[in-house]
């Protein structure tokens, strides 16, 4: 889970990381409210920092200077609304303005190639990270165990090639940093950029965080930093069904057990649309995992069918520790299950079982008899039979 750069500021000041001043602002007046708030005590210039989380904002148009709250104000009723790189600037950032003398970047991020954590750090700050000549920058491995103390936050400052002035506010806040990367479970910190003041201060002016989702069990307040109003609402109601769904952007509803199996199917499903008019695509990553309950079965099939643009579904299973008899039954106790709460089951449904108990699961749909379902043996064959069904529904 990605944080705004709010957020992440919000969550550098918790563990002492020195962050200029600033207020959230959802319409230009509180944006002026704020800047008035900032001047009075002291600021020379206020900036107006448009809440996206994606790069490019300075270049788009979305990070402004204003030397009074009427500008302020000005300038976020420009910037509210703004579209940048497919984002909708819905909050803006009030802060006071910075005198900066120098820009530096920094990072923490896992390294999953080398299985390790990974330090960056260079003196070339203030651009995008990409554009840095490798010999400038300072790649250095973290060891898990023994973490970022004040001698290896030195370390790394000395060896990004910070000036001298800088090392020692650096090194304080990258040993702070790391606290932050590993008690919030993060994937990636990153600071960019890092700024040595005029009067020779070092401060993150930016933030960007990255949250491991799969720690949420032990970090309790990141459901309080999700940002529910950019999620898919499909998305959200299969997470709340503890189902794991990712909206696409086709219309072939894909079902099946199996991450692996379920991205074979995307692949095999978007080959055979090819041969259809309208090249009908997958609709959905779902995977039902090892579990073909009814009720698993009924909140997948009521997740795709909210979908309006799914005009087949795709049932994919290739029975394993989940026997294909056992799904079979999951299917049609979802469509009773489904009935009785007056919902049905409206577009074609094509299933595919292979594996353990194909046989028995086969019959088990052919004696149930539901209208709209088919059966096809071959992966295959049952995904060209779903692109056709969705090319004629379409």
């Amino acid at each position: 889970m990605d944080l705004f750069e709010h957020q992440a500021k919000e969550l550098f000041a918790e563990y002492g990381v020195p962050v200029p001043t600033g207020k959230v602002a959802n319409t230009p007046a509180e944006a002026k409210a704020i800047a008035t708030e900032l001047f009075a005590a002291g600021s020379k210039k206020v900036v107006i920092k448009a809440q996206v989380k994606t790069g490019g904002r300075g270049k788009a148009g979305g990070v402004k200077l204003a030397d009074t709250p009427d500008e302020a104000e000005a300038l976020a009723t420009q910037i509210l609304g703004m579209d940048i790189k497919g984002h909708t600037v819905h909050k803006v950032l009030v802060e006071e303005g910075s005198a900066i003398a120098q820009e530096f970047y920094f990072s923490f991020l896992l390294d999953r190639a080398n299985r390790t954590y990974l330090s960056i750090c260079t003196v070339e700050g203030g651009v995008e990270i990409e554009d840095v000549p490798h010999d400038k920058l300072a790649l250095i491995a973290i060891d898990a165990l023994e973490g970022v103390d004040a001698a290896k936050a030195r370390e790394i400052a000395v060896a990004g090639r910070l000036p001298e002035v800088a090392v020692d506010g650096a090194a304080d806040i990258i040993a702070k940093l790391w606290t932050v990367f590993t008690k919030e479970d993060a994937t990636l910190v990153e600071v960019n950029p890092l700024i040595l003041t005029a009067d020779d201060q070092v401060r993150a002016l930016d933030g960007k965080v990255s949250l491991d989702e799969n720690a949420s069990f032990r970090q309790p307040r990141q459901a309080e930093l999700e940002d529910k109003a950019a999620a898919d609402p499909l998305e959200a109601k299969a997470k709340e069904k503890d189902l794991n769904y990712v909206k696409l952007d086709g219309n072939v509803g894909i079902i099946g057990n199996g991450a692996g199996l379920v991205m074979s199917t995307l692949d095999v499903v978007a080959y055979a649309g090819e041969e259809f008019p309208g090249s009908p695509k997958p609709a959905n990553f779902l995977d039902i995992g090892g579990g073909a309950s009814a009720e698993v079965m009924a909140a997948g099939l009521e997740i795709i069918l909210s979908d309006p643009s799914v005009k087949s579904i795709f049932v994919n299973v290739f029975g394993g520790i989940t026997a294909c008899d056992a799904v079979a039954n999951g299917i049609v106790a979802a469509y009773e299950l489904l009935g009785s709460r007056g919902e049905t089951v409206d577009r074609p449904l094509v299933v595919r079982l292979d594996g353990n108990n194909a046989e028995l699961g086969r019959q088990i749909l052919n004696d149930a008899a539901l209208a709209g379902v088919e059966q096809v043996e071959t992966m295959d064959d049952a995904a060209r039979r779903a692109a056709e069904l969705a090319a004629v529904g379409a």
